[in-house]
């Protein structure tokens, strides 16, 4: 069996999620490497990596280099280490609309993968979860107009954030005071922020309209209207969302749950059955999903006054699918194309 050598370029909570990531699907790493803005140590679940700082010469002989950074880095970078040699899966938004970059979602449009130039981009999280769970409805009707909003963790911002969520929740629950920052403009803990990005002159975040053009590039359909909220919630870790949907031929509940069920990377999580006493139906929820690879849907439920429509709740880790996961399973799609031959 071949092996290869890899770099993760970035060493924050992405990085450390895609070094667990390569380790627990036994990806065939011959040499691994990790590079950063300084050298230092890390240390991921409890193993030790010497991270070294990121230099063009670093990209010499490895076959994918795993772009966990900042934008500023994949801009740097990416390129530079495409002409080494290394095909780039690069999780920043650089790329993600570059027409002469893929954005991929392997259970979505994995045939993508064949015309990448040495970086293929990895989509937004957020998205990423939407259109894992749409694509199998998209197959059997295509999908009109999309409405979803989303209910993001704080994870999503890196472990500043992490921090003070935490810090900001401990002082609340003691009877103290908090503003907001220095990651957030307002609190966070036990609060809600429709405000994801940075504002446009429509109204829109900068996340909100990520989801707009990349659902539409991943799906290959400029067509679909798309109206998303992005909305940071006092959840620690794995994305939610509320989606609605609009199909050009009924779908039903039933169905959508068995195409669904059917579907590469989703778990149906619905007991919602007619007359079952509430205590025991299921949905997903983020603490379920946290640390897990899937994307679950549950709340499925058909529009009671438009006949195609349905709603839909779907969570999965923003760290895992909706970034580390995702990119490692490009890469793992290179390999069993024959795109990338390794040693």
């Amino acid at each position: 069996m071949s092996k290869y050598n890899v770099a993760v370029v970035g060493a924050g909570a992405v990085g450390e999620e895609m070094l667990n990531v390569l380790a627990q699907r036994d990806f065939p790493v011959n040499e691994l490497k990790v590079l950063a803005r300084s050298a230092r140590e890390i240390i991921v679940n409890g193993r030790s990596y010497a991270v070294r700082k990121t230099e063009p010469e670093e990209f010499d002989g490895v076959d994918f280099a795993l772009f966990a950074g900042t934008e500023n880095a994949s801009a740097t970078y990416a390129w530079e280490a495409a002409k080494h040699g290394a095909v780039v899966i690069d999780n920043s938004a650089t790329f993600r609309m570059d027409p002469k970059v893929p954005l991929v979602v392997p259970e979505c449009n994995p045939d993508d993968v064949d015309w990448h130039q040495g970086v293929i981009a990895n989509p937004n999280c957020s998205t990423i979860q939407m259109v894992v769970a749409l694509k199998p409805l998209h197959m059997r009707s295509r999908i009109t107009r999309i409405v979803v909003s989303t209910y993001q963790a704080v994870s999503g911002t890196g472990r500043d954030a992490i921090e003070e969520l935490d810090q900001q929740s401990n002082l609340l629950v003691h009877g103290r005071k908090v503003k907001g920052g220095p990651t957030y403009p307002y609190q966070i803990a036990f609060n809600l922020l429709p405000h994801i990005g940075s504002f446009r002159d429509d109204g829109y975040t900068s996340e909100e309209w990520k989801m707009i053009e990349e659902t539409h590039k991943i799906l290959g359909d400029p067509d679909i209207k798309v109206t998303p909220t992005t909305v940071r919630v006092p959840v620690f870790n794995a994305h939610s969302e509320s989606v609605y949907i609009e199909t050009e031929e009924k779908i039903t509940a039933n169905e959508a749950r068995e195409l669904l069920g059917k579907a590469p990377g989703v778990v149906v999580v619905d007991e919602n059955v007619p007359g079952k006493d509430p205590k025991f139906r299921t949905y997903p929820m983020p603490i379920d999903a946290s640390g897990q690879d899937a994307t679950y849907v549950g709340r499925v439920r058909e529009d009671p006054f438009i006949p195609t429509g349905l709603s839909m709740w779907v969570v999965s880790d923003n760290l895992r699918k909706g970034a580390a996961l995702n990119a490692v399973q490009i890469a793992e799609l290179l390999i069993q194309k024959g795109l990338v031959t390794g040693n």
